[in-house]
């Protein structure tokens, strides 16, 4: 391995984050980025871009976009019968006018932990915040962070999540999707809560210091006055005057469609591969959503065309990224960073931790990484005869560490696709709950496993 090699990675890395963070198209940054990665590794540049980006960009695509697919309709179908008003309604009521922060984050984690994919989650549930947000006067620049953390920092690695990050280890461990026990369980709350608390804390340092909600406009949005006009001509539409207002689902069939996601994922995946236990029980949870709440669907085929356009807005996005890790995966660089980790002193489940994680960085994908990592790392540790539970937990809790760094392309669609936020107003708090508190957790999780 050449230093150039390794100073190429970096600089590859650091590249994809500051295009990412300046606003550029997270496809262009991806390609960019591997342009570096190949010409410092050693790459040939052709097969670099036509066969090692490309290969990762569509294997990812074909072995997700049908989860992708079922999840973003899942949630547009949530969101069109009222159920995911239903729902945040009901957390508001629950947690209190002046919890806003915290009724956008359980909205998020109840729709994400009942199977609407994470990655278009944010669509259902934005609308739900600025509404939240604004009746609290509160930063609508914390909202990307609230929907980051309610979709992704503990419900997706918790056990029985029908995330895919949490059914991708399940195929190299030959494990459930609840594996990883009360350790595992555990170690999800401990993430929830001190997020939590951190979350509300800098909300509530931001609000006593003058700041107010007001939508964000700039070169990327609308001018202030058109934002204000916006705004103001939505409020006299019909559809948000209480009277004309449509009566909310009844919450426990709000609910009843996430539940069974989740019954179905967690018994049939007992008996069949998890992935296709996953489809049908969205498939079910789409069906059931449909028939008990028929009345809100107004233009099903419609709803179906805008479900599928987000799962492709959310899925080229992570695709993205996820070529570039194969890039980088092919450098000698990379090899010598996977050996360094396996062979890292302290406790086995530690070296595939900061295996998985540091993969799942360098991808700026939580499911792609896994994707890249485990084929490499789970004969080496299974060799070892560890648990496969505790490495299932471990890798799950792994993908939902330093992944969430600028680049990452679910981070990309919620604050500028769906907030229409810009990564220097809204990222920090997004760093704070979804990469450092999980990222300690992780490291309590690993220490745990060992000793019990």
């Amino acid at each position: 391995m050449s230093i150039v090699g390794m100073l190429g990675l970096i600089a590859s890395l650091a590249l994809l984050i500051y295009l990412t963070m300046k606003g550029i198209n997270i496809i262009v940054a991806a390609l960019l980025s591997s342009i570096v990665v190949a010409v410092t590794g050693g790459l040939n540049l052709q097969n670099a871009l036509l066969d090692n980006y490309m290969t990762g960009f569509t294997d990812y695509f074909a072995s997700w976009f049908l989860v992708f697919l079922l999840g973003a309709i899942f949630g547009k179908i949530i969101q069109e019968t009222k159920a995911a008003d239903s729902i945040a309604h009901w957390t508001k009521e629950k947690l209190g006018a002046k919890r806003a922060v915290f009724a956008v984050v359980a909205a998020a984690a109840i729709m994400t932990y009942g199977g609407v994919s994470l990655f278009v989650v944010g669509f259902a549930v934005y609308p739900i915040a600025v509404s939240l947000f604004q009746a609290a006067n509160l930063p609508h620049r914390f909202i990307p962070a609230a929907l980051v953390f309610g979709s992704i920092s503990f419900t997706m690695t918790a056990p029985g999540s029908p995330e895919i990050q949490n059914i991708i280890p399940t195929e190299f461990f030959d494990t459930a999707p609840t594996a990883g026990g009360v350790i595992g369980i555990l170690s999800a709350l401990l993430v929830m809560v001190t997020g939590g608390w951190w979350l509300g804390r800098m909300v509530k340092k931001a609000s006593d210091n003058g700041e107010e909600f007001s939508l964000p406009y700039g070169p990327s949005h609308k001018t202030k006055e058109e934002t204000a006009a916006a705004v103001e001509a939505e409020e006299l539409e019909p559809e948000h005057d209480p009277e004309h207002q449509p009566k909310l689902p009844n919450i426990f069939l709000a609910f009843a469609p996430l539940v069974l996601v989740i019954i179905i994922l967690n018994v049939l995946s007992q008996f069949i591969d998890p992935t296709s236990s996953l489809l049908i029980a969205l498939t079910a949870g789409i069906a059931l959503a449909c028939v008990s709440m028929s009345k809100h669907l107004q233009a099903f085929w419609d709803y179906l065309a805008t479900g599928t356009q987000n799962a492709l807005v959310a899925l080229a996005n992570t695709c993205a990224v996820v070529g570039f890790g194969s890039v980088a995966a092919q450098v000698a660089a990379f090899d010598t960073v996977v050996n360094g980790l396996v062979n890292m002193p302290g406790p086995p489940l530690l070296g595939l931790a900061i295996g998985v994680t540091v993969i799942c960085g360098i991808t700026g994908s939580a499911s792609g990484g896994l994707g890249i990592a485990l084929p490499i790392l789970a004969p080496i540790y299974m060799a070892q005869g560890l648990n496969p539970g505790d490495m299932h937990r471990i890798s799950a809790l792994a993908s939902g560490g330093i992944d969430s760094l600028p680049h990452n392309g679910y981070v990309v669609t919620t604050v500028r696709v769906i907030c229409g936020e810009t990564h220097k107003r809204s990222y920090k708090p997004i760093f704070f709950v979804s990469v450092v508190v999980p990222c300690i957790v992780l490291f309590l999780a690993v220490m745990a496993y060992s000793i019990f």
